[in-house]
Order: C-alpha cells, then sequence, then structure tokens
C-alpha cells in the first residue's frame, strides 16, 4: 500500500489530500479554513473515478461538499476531515493511509531531507518558527492535531527549504559580520523546494535523460515566486533568500530591494518595523505596481494600455531575465528551462517575456507551442532550440507522499 494522507496547516487552516504515492493518483482532498473564528468551512472533494496519474486532480466527476460551522482548533478540524470522509467518501478503511505527510515551511539548516516527526523534530520545528513566524508554528498545531487524529500511523515531515541544502556556501552565505550571522543564523535558505524537486526530475523523465547529467533552470512562478539553479539534480542556487521576500517581483511581495530602503522610510515616513514588513510582504509587487496582484489582471491591463499595468510587467519580466541571465552563467549554460505553478503554468506572455532576450544562449521559444494549453508536460522550444524549454505542472502534494513513503517504507 502507498496511499498517503497529506496535510499541509496554517494557522487559521489547512488543506489536505489522500493520494497514493505510486501512481500519483489523487482519491480526495479538501480544506478546513477560517479555524478559530466565529464560522469556519470544510470543503471536501471526491475524485470519482480518480484521475489518471499526471492529470489534474479536478475532473467533470468530482463529487464536492461544504458546511459552514464554528471549529474552535486545529484538533477539531481534523475530527471534521475525518467526518468529511465518512459521510462522502472515499472510505478510510477501504483506502487507509500508510502514513502522514506534512509541508513545513522552514526547516533552517537543521532539516535536509524527510524527517520522521519525533518529539525533538516537534521541538525544532517550534524553535524554528523565529525564521517563519507565519508559517511553522502552524505547521505545528497542523502535525499535533495529526497525531492525536492518526495515533498509530508514522508522520513525516518535508521541508521547502531542505532541497536548497544544496547550495555552496559562496550561494547561501550573506556578507555581514560572520558571528552576528551565526548567533541569529542569518543565511539564505531558499523556499519552494518541494516544488523545484519535483519538476526537475519530471522534467528529466519526459526528456528520456538522466538527471545527473542535466543542468536546469525552474521557474515556479505563483503569486510567490522563486527560480532555482539546478546542476544534477542538485540545488546550487535560489532567488528567495532567508525568508520568502528575495529574489523575483511577486504577487504581494518586493523581492529584491536596496536595504537602505528600509532604513530611509523608517527615517523620512517614520515607518515602523511592522508597517515595513507589511509593505514589502503584503502591500508591494504587482499590487503596491498596479493595483491589483493576479496576473490575469496585469495582462488584461496590458492588453488594454494601462501604463500601471505595463509597468508592473516590465518590472516583473525584467527581473525573470536578469536571474535568468545570472544563473546561466552560474551553470556555464543550461539544457532544460521549466515552468511551473500558476503563472509559469499559464501564461505564454510571462514565459515569452522571460527568455525573448536568450536567444545568444540558444533558447528559442516556438510561439505557437507556447500559446496552445493542454494537460501534462509540453515542450515549448522549437525544434531548432539547443535547449528545452517546458512547462511541467508542478505537483506538491505527490511530491511529498513520495518523500513521506520513501522514509517509511
Amino acid at each position: 500500500m502507498s496511499i498517503v494522507l497529506v496535510i499541509n496547516s496554517g494557522s487559521s487552516s489547512f488543506k489536505y489530500q489522500l493520494i497514493d504515492a505510486e501512481t500519483g493518483i489523487p482519491h480526495a482532498s479538501g480544506l478546513v479554513e477560517r479555524i478559530g473564528q466565529e464560522q469556519g468551512r470544510v470543503k471536501h472533494t471526491v475524485f470519482f473515478p480518480p484521475a489518471a496519474a499526471g492529470e489534474p486532480a479536478v475532473t467533470a466527476t468530482d463529487a464536492t461538499s461544504e458546511r459552514e460551522l464554528p471549529i474552535a482548533d486545529h484538533t477539531a478540524g481534523f475530527q471534521l476531515m475525518l467526518d468529511a470522509f465518512a459521510e462522502n467518501g472515499p472510505s478510510l478503511e477501504q483506502h487507509p493511509p500508510v502514513a502522514v505527510g506534512h509541508r513545513v515551511v522552514h526547516g533552517g539548516a537543521r532539516f535536509f531531507e524527510p524527517t520522521l516527526i519525533t518529539p525533538l523534530v516537534e521541538i525544532n520545528i517550534d524553535e524554528l518558527s523565529v525564521l517563519a513566524p507565519l508559517h511553522n508554528p502552524g505547521a505545528l498545531q497542523g502535525i499535533r492535531a495529526a497525531k492525536a487524529a492518526f495515533a498509530d500511523l508514522p508522520h513525516v515531515a518535508v521541508f521547502d527549504t531542505a532541497f536548497h541544502q544544496t547550495m555552496p556556501p559562496a550561494a547561501y552565505t550573506y556578507a555581514i559580520d560572520t558571528a552576528l550571522a551565526e548567533a541569529h543564523r542569518v543565511r539564505r535558505y531558499g523556499f519552494h523546494g518541494t516544488s523545484h524537486k519535483f519538476v526537475s526530475e519530471a522534467a528529466a523523465a519526459h526528456l528520456g535523460r538522466p538527471l545527473a547529467e542535466l543542468r536546469q533552470i525552474v521557474f515556479h512562478l505563483g503569486n510567490g515566486a522563486s527560480v532555482t539553479a539546478i546542476d544534477g539534480g542538485r540545488s546550487v542556487d535560489t532567488s528567495m533568500g532567508m525568508t520568502p521576500l528575495e529574489g523575483l517581483v511577486m504577487g504581494t511581495r518586493s523581492g529584491d530591494i536596496d536595504p537602505a530602503v528600509i532604513f530611509h522610510l523608517a527615517r523620512r515616513a517614520e515607518m515602523t518595523i511592522p508597517q515595513l514588513d507589511d509593505l514589502l510582504n503584503k502591500r508591494s509587487g504587482m499590487l503596491g505596481l498596479a493595483g491589483v496582484s493576479d496576473m490575469r489582471d496585469i495582462e488584461e491591463g496590458v492588453a488594454r494600455g494601462d501604463e500601471a499595468a505595463t509597468l508592473a510587467f516590465e518590472v516583473y519580466a525584467h527581473r525573470l531575465r536578469a536571474y535568468a541571465g545570472a544563473y546561466l552563467a552560474e551553470l556555464g549554460g543550461v539544457d532544460v528551462i521549466s515552468f511551473t505553478a500558476g503563472v509559469g503554468e499559464n501564461s505564454p506572455q510571462v514565459r515569452a517575456a522571460a527568455l525573448e532576450t536568450l536567444g545568444f544562449a540558444g533558447i528559442e521559444i516556438d510561439p505557437a507551442r507556447n500559446e496552445q494549453r493542454g494537460r501534462g508536460i509540453r515542450r515549448i522550444s522549437t525544434d531548432a532550440s539547443r535547449v528545452e524549454v517546458l512547462v511541467v505542472p508542478t505537483n506538491e502534494e505527490l511530491e511529498i507522499a513520495r518523500q513521506t513513503i520513501a522514509v517509511t517504507a
């Protein structure tokens, strides 16, 4: 048996998916949200029949049920999830999970692989909350509630940062006082590692080429966005840093910015640290430039000649090209470039803009292929392109399930 219950827990919600790690077939997924608020919500979807491996989970024959009611805490939320399985299926007795895999955003420098959750691991996840105060505490709540609900199953933590632990010191070290950095764990960690790992391995398998021989650049472009340079299946550099704020322009995050801007705004605009944190994480990026954070809205604005939307798109694309060029140099060339996540999988305009100046490196996008939409992995480069350019749908739940099985098998 290889069925895994995958949990992605936040402070006031958690997502779940029951998935077969061997076949990649999902059986059910759901969302429990607004935990601890006046009115919570439970959404549960059963797949009839389960989607084929590699295909999107949602099909025309899915059955979705929803209910609203107060949800006191994560423990109550997990009981409601169990009730949803019992009432709507699939039966956990007929499709029993062999383990529970938990997405944990920050593993610091301590966790470089999926890890069986013990009391000591829980303590470490809690201590690392200082590096991810918005994410790790919620993950820990979900872990404890899940362990109470599935006391007889092994629980495994899969860390977003783990894939990037192969970065060399030159890539992860900030040029600040060494003693201070070490005392406060200031370094680059990188994120979206589960997605970058899944996509780079899926691209190699699709091309029928050994992962160990490929130099790859993977663009994970969603509301949060990052790009990773991968050499032989190992992350050697990535755009996000100590936090997910560094790097590319995102939906609401600024990405790279001169740190002195913060000092300037503190002095001249008399902004506090919480206000600056809110500005750079929640009121910047595409939202700050154009007033909207969704790339579809940005592209509609560009089409109608909106100047703010046009500038926002150009700033976004400029940053993509800058990182692509940097990673080309760092890798000494590239064999495969992949686009994934909501924007990467669905925006031909972004893909074209990201690579439009890189013809010198043998990168050629076929405009017709780029415009075509479809399921699964697809090639968008020309037949003459020396670099394979792909669109690769990510599947972080499947990757978490696979890593969970690898630990518990």
